[in-house]
This record gives C-alpha cells, sequence and structure tokens, in this order.
C-alpha cells in the first residue's frame, strides 16, 4: 500500500491503495464516485472514462501511481448543477436509454468538444468509436454532439 494525493473534481483527496489499483476503483471503492462505471475492465467499452487534464482516458487500465499531479475529472466533476452542454444535449435528445454507459459516453463527447468545439461527423465518429452502447443510441449520440457544439 501507498499513500496517494489524487486532484479529482478540483479537491485534492489522500488514498492509501497499492499502486497499481486503477484510478477506476480508487473512484468506486475509495471515494464514493460511482457515476464513473466498470463495464469491460480492458479499456475497449469506454464506460469507464473519466478526464485526465482535459483528455478522455479510459479509468480501468490507469493506475493511480500514472496520475501523478495530473488533474481527474468525473462525472461528477463535468458540472456541479448538471448544465454542461453536453449534459443538456443528452436530456434533450432523449439520449439515454439504460444509461449504464451514458457516462463515459458524455465524459469522451466533453473531451472531444474541448478540443474541437466544431466537430465534423467524421470527427465525432472518431472520437466515440471506443464508447459502447449496447442499446443502441449512436444516432441521438451524435445528434446530441452535434447539438452541444452550437452551444
Amino acid at each position: 500500500m501507498a499513500k496517494f494525493s489524487v486532484k479529482i473534481n478540483g479537491k485534492s483527496r489522500q488514498v492509501d491503495v497499492d499502486p497499481s489499483t486503477p484510478v477506476l476503483w480508487v473512484l468506486r471503492d475509495h471515494l464514493d464516485l460511482t457515476g464513473t462505471k466498470y463495464g469491460c475492465g480492458m479499456a475497449q467499452c469506454g464506460a469507464c472514462t473519466v478526464h485526465l487534464d482535459g483528455t478522455a482516458v479510459r479509468s480501468c487500465q490507469l493506475p493511480v501511481s500514472a496520475v501523478g499531479t495530473q488533474a481527474i475529472t468525473t462525472i461528477e466533476g463535468l458540472s456541479a448543477k448538471g448544465d454542461h452542454p453536453v449534459q443538456k444535449a443528452w436530456l434533450a435528445h432523449d439520449v439515454a436509454q439504460c444509461g449504464y454507459c451514458q457516462a463515459g459516453q458524455m465524459m469522451s463527447a466533453a473531451s472531444l468538444l474541448k478540443s474541437n468545439p466544431n466537430p465534423t461527423d467524421a470527427d465525432i465518429d472518431a472520437a466515440m468509436s471506443g464508447n459502447i452502447c449496447r442499446c443502441g443510441t449512436y444516432l441521438r449520440i451524435k445528434e446530441a454532439i452535434k447539438s452541444a457544439a452550437k452551444k
């Protein structure tokens, strides 16, 4: 076990975990931030997506020891009031069905829009290709991203 100071959603938090512990389990099991979901455990489905210094990363394969001083943002930290343009667009376009993948989808979309505020369909497809939605809401996801880009 080792002590780590991690900056999560703008606050410094202390955790005492094995250095190889994935950030996903630090968030869920040690800090009670359960919005980030476990999906495949192999960084293939995107359910565990968080931002590391603003870039979308898969937290299930990211050891806490690799974070260093980089800031982590989870779905809980995307917006204190749930009014981030992506969150609003998700509601306006009725994107979620079961909802399980949606936190990861929104985190990937927010990262895309931060780096590319006017993405093309190809840009959206490329940025979102690592996020799986078992309900198949891909068309609504794309429309929500386009809508959020206009805000």
